[in-house]
């Protein structure tokens, strides 16, 4: 919001300079983003008298002239054509910097001096445009500074509001502000209606109300024989310093006023609204409609426009239509205020892409309480300027009037509240300077407090504390600190899982990603799942964003591969991501509108295996080092017997290159492998990526069981190595199931670390070596302790695997 330090004298007599009153206004909520000097630097662009003006010698488009500034007369070139002998006007002299760091210097122009420039009001900086230079009135002292001769030194305060302040979307409401801070009385802006006719408006025109849920309140004045004509130079200028163009003189009293008293009007010219008539109705879905700024609008059933006997003239609150727009030629004038459901209109803003200074207001909350009012100064101000007649009376339709709030207040509360000692009468002060009514409430403690309609903000009796607050000062609040009691107690169990994930993830070399949790319909269908998988029946959002966010993801998959895709787009090719969210499964068994929610670490690897350096080996990825990763992931979670299997990978992992991870129960945990290179192709990825897909609630489930403490033994270890000839068809997980399943508490590890076949191995057979640890806790093992327990061992493995001993 942008006001001006002398539009605020305007209401209020305060004595403080504008740093000061800045400084004020921030220490109550209403916090001050800039504050400007309108005319500071410019002293030295004075008023000047000119004496003569020529025709360049050696250039028609130019003048010459002699300009007298009170002291000397000089000569300067000026390329205007506004201007004559005698004139008064503005002459930046050499070593004036006008706005846009434009210096003044003394030259030659076509081979003649120029001592100066003569400025317009867009070089000054109090306009957007311009005809020609600016002529002065007469009767000022020649010399003086010119923004001090017209009294244009201002300051124009920018102040950030937050969505909740309605009331200071204008100056009177800023100024209301300012008379609580300085404890001084708000003078309102005079609204006498001075030049009216006998001709009553309802005569000559109607308002009905179809939709009086979303326009409680629509009321008019009529203005006739109103010249369309410039602005004078007090209204352009006001309206040019809180940043809006002037346009005419009725357009700009609207605007003015809407910046003065914060609602929002329209000016109809009233001969182009069929029948004389205003009706407030829903649009029809798909019409089209052409507003102010040219752009035709195809309007939504919930559209509220503002029509006339036979079509919409205008976009309710937001903008009006090009069909009815005040013209050089308008001589009567329909002048609307009304007050609209903020819901509908920034709905209805938002969907046309539309954010103008009345939308703005209303979608914020206007005042309906205001809308006599500022249809009185509007009118008055375009009957004044525009030399135009009011019709009597006022058309105010006000169908459904809205409740005027009554909240108590507790003197007790606020106090234990604010850490303060404040009494009742203060608390009353304080709510009566910015305009509640407030009254003895039924207890002595208490305060009644009705709330005017400019503060729709105020529901609560917690609002009115908070209102308190910011009046008596937060610096006068003391600081202390909060005070709690720290529990503790572990996390939860899931928690704890949940963190050891991340902390593993993050040292194992990853980088944690975070998408959205709403994909497009179709990203889960790029993975080629089975007809029958859960993940394919999606849920959708009753209201998306995009069609790119349109349902619930039910994998993490596809979210990484897109990240990856795009990161390869940018050329970083060696990448660990991973992703630790929840997917949104629609199970068969939940009831209607529910869902599953699951938490799944999905990871996707591609790449080199180490980062890029002199001394690094330049080899890829591949599926060891993702199971070595998974193995170390399930170790740290304790987790064992954990078999993998290929025949359980999913279709979108490489066939061969892939498994599923079981344990105990047939329970699966998850897969991993390298993707399909289909499914890459789908991603438009054209690099090998390892993907490891973990169910973390499968993961919570196995680790239920505490850890065990296990003590290092003290006594030496004893190694064997036996190397066994078995059939190809036999896995490695064969072996060392059967191995670790034996009941000896001598074993401690059972390793495979060799695989032969070739010379000397008949033909179906390949050769296995596996190396035993032998170790006891409380003794140190001979020779024949080992040597049995391992030929139990071997016999073992043979009579089950049908396995020889090479």
């Amino acid at each position: 919001m942008l006001v001006t330090y002398n539009w605020l004298k305007d209401f209020v007599d305060f004595d403080d300079s504008p740093q000061g009153l800045c400084d004020r206004l921030t220490m109550v909520g209403l916090e001050v983003d800039s504050l400007e000097a309108i005319g500071a630097d410019l002293d030295t662009v004075i008023v000047a008298k000119l004496e003569d003006v020529a025709t360049h010698p050696d250039a028609d488009r130019l003048t010459v002239c002699q300009v007298n500034n009170g002291q000397e007369t000089v000569q300067v070139v000026c390329g205007a054509t506004n201007h004559k002998t005698g004139d008064l006007v503005a002459l930046a002299q050499p070593g004036s910097v006008l706005p846009g760091e434009f210096k003044i210097k003394k030259s030659k122009i076509r081979g003649q001096v120029s001592a100066g420039m003569l400025c317009s009001e867009k070089e000054l900086g109090l306009s957007h445009e311009s005809a020609g230079i600016m002529i002065l009135p007469a009767g000022l002292t020649l010399g003086q500074p010119v923004f001090e001769a017209l009294a244009l030194k201002d300051y124009k305060i920018e102040i950030g509001l937050t969505p909740n302040r309605p009331d200071c979307l204008s100056v009177v409401g800023v100024a209301r502000e300012v008379a609580a801070i300085y404890g001084k009385p708000l003078r309102l802006p005079s609204s006498d209606l001075k030049a009216i006719c006998a001709e009553p408006i309802t005569e000559q025109a109607s308002i009905s109300i179809e939709d009086a849920g979303g326009c409680p309140r629509y009321a008019a004045r009529m203005i006739k024989d109103v010249v369309i004509a410039p602005s004078p130079d007090w209204l352009v200028r006001r309206l040019e310093a809180v940043g809006m163009r002037s346009i005419n003189n009725v357009v700009d009293v609207t605007n003015y006023v809407m910046m003065e008293l914060g609602h929002p009007l329209h000016a109809f010219d009233f001969r182009y609204l069929e029948e004389g008539r205003i009706v407030v109705k829903k649009a029809q879905e798909g019409d089209l409609f052409t507003t102010l700024d040219g752009q035709d609008r195809t309007l939504s059933g919930e559209d509220l426009m503002i029509c006339d006997g036979r079509r919409p003239v205008a976009l309710a609150g937001v903008m009006g239509g090009l069909n009815s727009e005040v013209q050089d030629d308008t001589s009567t004038i329909l002048l609307e205020a009304a007050y609209f459901k903020p819901t509908s209109i920034r709905r209805t803003a938002k969907r046309h892409g539309l954010h103008t200074e009345s939308s703005h207001r209303f979608e914020r909350g206007a005042d309906i309480d205001m809308i006599p009012i500022v249809l009185d100064r509007a009118a008055a101000l375009i009957a004044e300027l525009g030399q135009g007649e009011i019709l009597s009376g006022i058309i105010d339709n006000y169908s459904q009037p809205l409740p005027t709030p009554v909240l108590d207040i507790s003197v007790t509360k606020t106090c234990q509240l604010l850490d303060v000692v404040v009494d009742r009468e203060t608390i009353a002060q304080l709510l009566g300077s910015i305009g509640l009514r407030v009254e003895v409430g039924a207890d002595a403690d208490d305060l009644r407090v009705t709330v005017p309609s400019f503060r729709p903000d105020i529901e609560r009796e917690i609002d009115l504390i908070e209102e308190v607050a910011r009046l008596y000062g937060y610096h006068r609040i003391p600081v202390t600190m909060p005070k709690g009691i720290v529990d503790a107690k572990q996390p939860p169990k899931r928690q704890q899982i949940k963190d050891l994930l991340t902390r593993f993830m993050v040292g194992a070399g990853f980088a944690e990603a975070i998408n959205y949790s709403f994909v497009s319909a179709d990203s889960i269908n790029r993975l080629g799942l089975a007809a029958d998988d859960d993940r394919l029946r999606l849920i959708p959002l009753r209201n998306p964003l995009s069609e790119d966010q349109a349902v619930m993801r039910t994998s993490l998959v596809p979210s990484l591969l897109e990240t990856v895709a795009r990161n390869l787009n940018y050329k970083s090719t060696d990448l660990r991501l991973f992703e630790l969210r929840p997917v949104f499964l629609d199970l068969l068994n939940l009831p209607e509108d529910g869902c599953a929610e699951k938490l799944s670490l999905t990871a996707v690897l591609t790449g080199r295996r180490e980062p890029e350096g002199w001394s690094q080996s330049q080899a890829n990825i591949d599926f060891y080092d993702v199971k070595g990763i998974v193995e170390e992931l399930l170790t740290g979670l304790s987790i064992d017997q954990v078999s993998f299997d290929p025949t359980a990978a999913q279709p979108y992992l490489h066939p061969g290159k892939s498994c599923g991870l079981m344990v105990r129960d047939g329970l699966s945990l998850g897969v991993m492998g390298e993707l399909h290179p289909q499914v890459l192709g789908r991603f438009d990825i054209d690099q090998p990526v390892y993907l490891i897909e973990l169910d973390v609630e499968g993961l919570i489930a196995c680790c239920e069981d505490s850890r065990k403490f296990v003590p290092l033994s003290r006594y030496p270890n004893v190694i064997r190595d036996s190397a066994l000839l078995v059939a190809e068809s036999v896995s490695a997980a064969q072996v060392l199931d059967i191995a670790r399943s034996i009941k000896q508490k001598t074993i401690e590890d059972v390793t495979l670390f060799d695989v032969y076949t070739g010379k000397g191995i008949p033909e179906g057979k390949k050769s296995m070596a596996i190396r035993v640890r032998y170790r006891d806790l409380e003794k140190t093992l001979t020779e024949e302790e080992v040597n049995r327990s391992h030929d139990k061992l071997i016999r073992t493995i043979c009579q089950q695997l049908g396995a020889e001993i090479r």
